[in-house]
């Protein structure tokens, strides 16, 4: 930043005749200064797109996405950095979801939540239309869609419905949609239609225009009547917004691509030229012509032509059919490039950085010491936990919500009538726990924890990916069987001691 500023002939005048003036431009003059960034030069690109969010996304979120899907396809690294964020997001088991509707004493209802739970284990063996995937699938195919795409719908279906079996007890299911089935390039202004969605003058969606089939399935060009309108009460949008107002989501992949594209292409090259320096290739050196006669040594066939030579090559072989004047020379192609793993790595790295994964798992490189991989993945657990929260919010919880009031209107699972208003949907959404390096470790600290009375046993649980009270019961029924069978467990002497330290009387 410059200490300063010269004044201009303009500048020098206005301040002779209106010094105020003169002062008010050269405190704007110096405020300028001071954004270097902002001031475009030869050296250095200057980005002056001031397009609205709806329109960047509209000429640029339909490549994007094929792109990504091509990378996903065709690229392992892409497609391996996919598949960490998607177990990382949801997980082997999927979002786990523990009702927590409550009387009006504040309480927690059992009962009810126990009616709750049955009806949802069963419907979750049948949650789409489909019938070909469980709920977990259903998330995960879900997210992978969400992250790599941008974008993903689905259509909720409550009670009778022509022609479709909802395979459970409560009469609930839900359609998947890819991003293609909503128009990117569908707009009406006199119906505030952009974009394949509906809006009211707020710009809240209420209603969304998919396609009867996926359009690039079909042989004739799609029509604007091959379109139905589904009513935004029963369409979820899970998608990638970054700017304020923006409508459609754009491939978490946006940022990255043309690094994916450049490694791919490198790695190609460089394992081409691997591929060619181990095919060993070997040539005669002539020499100087005057020491060289072609013809005195040279093999030839009953009509006097010169046959081509023969060199054949073997562990031990010696060659002494060389020429006045000839020697034996190899082809060297320097490779493969030692400097390719660092280079690959440091690639990979902000590739990691982009997409919110963590670098090791990325590029399944584990090298170091517990305390790095443990600072790597605290760190890098927020990213998980943030795009699990979007997850949740944007496609679980709707979902959860629409499925208890669904098992209330069939009749499946009833709202008791002393429960609290609108809390007859709250849940905990168990989310995927930060994995244990190494176990005995973290189990110490947990313990310690529990005992210090900074956390309980449920929080201990939660944490490890399990639900507490399915921890219980299975823990009960298991020492039941085990008392009927007259084992005892270290566990079951620590209980039982715990139980009579608290039991006996104090002394006197």
């Amino acid at each position: 930043m410059p200490k300063h500023i010269t004044l201009n002939p303009f500048d020098k005048l206005v301040s002779y005749f209106n010094p105020s003036a003169g002062l008010k431009r050269l405190g704007a003059r110096r405020v300028l200064n001071q954004y270097e960034a902002a001031q475009p030069s030869r050296l250095r690109k200057f980005a002056k797109d001031q397009r609205s969010p709806d329109l960047q996304v509209r000429q640029g979120a339909v490549s994007l996405r094929i792109l990504a899907r091509n990378l996903e396809q065709n690229h392992d690294i892409a497609r391996g950095a996919l598949r960490t964020l998607v177990n990382n997001v949801v997980g082997p088991n999927g979002i786990g979801v523990e009702p927590q509707p409550r009387r009006k004493d504040g309480s927690i209802n059992d009962e009810y939540a126990k009616a709750l739970r049955d009806a949802w284990r069963d419907w979750c063996l049948c949650p789409e239309v489909t019938q070909r995937h469980h709920w977990s699938k259903v998330q995960r195919m879900m997210a992978k869609s969400w992250l790599r795409d941008g974008e993903v719908f689905s259509q909720s279906l409550t009670g009778p419905v022509q022609f479709l079996d909802h395979g459970s007890r409560v009469p609930f299911s839900i359609e998947m949609f890819e991003a293609d089935m909503i128009p990117m390039g569908y707009d009406d202004l006199g119906k505030n239609i952009s974009q394949g969605i509906q809006r009211n003058t707020w710009g809240k969606p209420t209603g969304y225009y998919v396609w009867k089939s996926f359009p690039n399935d079909r042989v004739s060009l799609t029509q604007t009547n091959d379109l139905k309108l589904i009513d935004a009460s029963r369409m979820l949008q899970l998608a990638s917004i970054d700017r304020i107002g923006q409508m459609r989501g754009v491939s978490e992949f946006a940022s990255v691509i043309t690094r994916l594209e450049d490694i791919k292409d490198y790695e190609e090259s460089e394992r081409i030229a691997a591929k060619i320096a181990a095919s060993l290739t070997a040539y005669i050196k002539k020499g100087s012509p005057d020491l060289y006669d072609a013809g005195s040594s040279a093999e030839r066939d009953a009509n006097g032509n010169v046959l081509p030579r023969e060199l054949s090559m073997s562990a031990g072989t010696i060659i002494d059919n060389l020429g006045i004047g000839e020697e034996i020379g190899m082809i060297d192609s320097n490779r493969p490039n030692p400097n390719v793993i660092t280079f690959r790595q440091g690639q990979l790295r902000a590739v990691a950085a982009g997409l919110g994964g963590s670098y090791s798992s990325i590029a399944r490189d584990y090298n170091g010491t517990y305390s790095a991989q443990r600072q790597e993945l605290v760190e890098q657990w927020i990213h998980y936990a943030v795009l699990t929260d979007e997850f949740v919010g944007q496609f679980v919880q709707p979902v959860w919500k629409q499925f208890v009031l669904a098992a209330h209107l069939s009749g499946t699972v009833r709202m008791p009538a002393d429960l609290e208003k609108f809390s007859e949907d709250d849940a905990l959404f168990v989310a995927q726990s930060m994995p244990w390096i190494d176990p005995l470790r973290e189990a110490n600290a947990w313990h310690r924890l529990v005992q210090d009375g900074f956390a309980s046993e449920v929080e201990v649980m939660r944490k490890r990916g399990a639900n507490p009270r399915d921890v219980l019961e299975q823990i009960a029924a298991f020492r039941k069987e085990a008392k009927d069978k007259k084992l005892v467990f270290g566990s079951d002497l620590a209980n039982e001691k715990a139980v009579a330290a608290q039991t006996a009387p104090p002394d006197k």
